[in-house]
């Protein structure tokens, strides 16, 4: 099949997802010819816009995964401003912190079929923990990358040589139906429900930027009071990591301990899955 354009759409709190898809559809758009374009909708106005794709744009879409699953406060935009004409392809691409993908990328891979996209290939990639610092630190890393670029050429070799749509959906791991959110718990079984935390502000560091606010994906921080924040949060640490005078934290009790318990217990290096 011909393809005359790359789209790369992605939601990036804290950057790990929009390093890897930025990576794979510049190595496509190298190997299919093609003019490459990318687009962020990690921020609310960013995501009021549709997106149409015609039988020559190829749409690569990357999401993290939240709890095993696409984050739910992206499935409307993702369902509604995502769009097809039904001789699109598509390729989807989720991104985790090492413990697993669960089920966020059959997930991802059937909103875009209903999309009216068809699927050629997908990808589950690994990147430091938004909880963390060290689960997963410094990932996505060169080694990532290198199965980035591998994964875009093996792609990009089997879009090539389409002579027509796929008959079915690129096959991934994950299972339909869905299972439910991944839920953390303590070592007694107990749920820990950490759904309502939100970020506190150290005041004596804050220098009112506003950097977090315009940062927030959820539009959730007051930009004239950077310690109010007023909607919900996704825990997607882009205010705590990106401040750049380090005054966004969480102390609440039941956080630290899924996030220790999360850097104790997948500590090892898990590497990315590619399906084509």
């Amino acid at each position: 099949m011909e393809i005359r354009k790359v789209k790369g759409l992605y939601f990036s709190g804290t950057g790990t997802t929009e390093k890897i898809v930025a990576r794979v559809t510049a190595e496509l758009a190298r190997r299919l010819g093609a003019e490459r374009t990318l687009y962020d909708f990690t921020t609310p106005a960013a995501r009021q816009l549709d997106q149409f794709f015609s039988a020559d744009t190829l749409a690569v879409v990357g999401v993290p995964v939240y709890a095993g699953r696409v984050p739910n406060v992206l499935a409307p935009y993702l369902k509604e401003k995502v769009r097809g004409e039904g001789d699109g392809l598509a390729i989807p691409i989720v991104l985790y912190g090492n413990r697993n993908f669960d089920d966020g990328l059959i997930e991802l891979r059937d909103i875009l079929e209903a999309d009216g996209l068809r699927t050629a290939a997908a990808a589950a990639f690994i990147g430091e923990h938004s909880f963390s610092r060290t689960l997963a630190a410094g990932r996505p890393d060169e080694r990532d990358l290198e199965s980035a670029d591998a994964f875009a050429r093996a792609a990009a070799e089997k879009i090539a040589a389409l002579a027509a749509l796929p008959d079915a959906p690129v096959h991934v791991r994950g299972e339909t139906p869905l299972r439910p959110y991944y839920t953390p718990r303590d070592r007694q079984g107990n749920p820990v429900n950490i759904l309502k935390v939100k970020p506190k502000t150290d005041p004596e560091k804050c220098v009112q930027c506003g950097l977090c606010a315009r940062l927030c994906p959820m539009g959730s921080i007051d930009p004239a009071d950077p310690s109010a924040v007023k909607g919900i949060c996704i825990k997607c640490c882009a205010c705590v990591k990106k401040c750049p005078a380090g005054a966004k934290y969480y102390d609440d009790e039941r956080y630290l301990y899924h996030q220790h318990e999360l850097e104790e217990g997948f500590a090892r290096r898990a590497e990315p899955e590619l399906f084509l």
